[in-house]
């Protein structure tokens, strides 16, 4: 069975949890947080777990994530 090739630009994206969880970040983390309230800016910092219905398609594209 030849080797799978990893999607790179989604490998860097995203990554997995101890408990295997894909994660992301959040969107609009990097522009235009200074009018937003702190708490609301803080929130952009953390990872947020992957719907189900798009990890199915994550996963194919990164094979193999540790």
């Amino acid at each position: 069975m030849p080797k799978i090739k990893t999607h790179k630009a989604t490998a860097h994206r995203f990554q997995l949890s101890g408990s295997g969880k894909l994660l992301r970040t959040r969107g609009g983390k990097s522009h235009l947080r200074r009018r937003r309230s702190k708490r609301a800016a803080r929130e952009f910092d953390e990872m947020v777990s992957v719907a189900a219905v798009d990890a199915r398609r994550i996963r194919r594209l990164i094979p193999y994530a540790k």
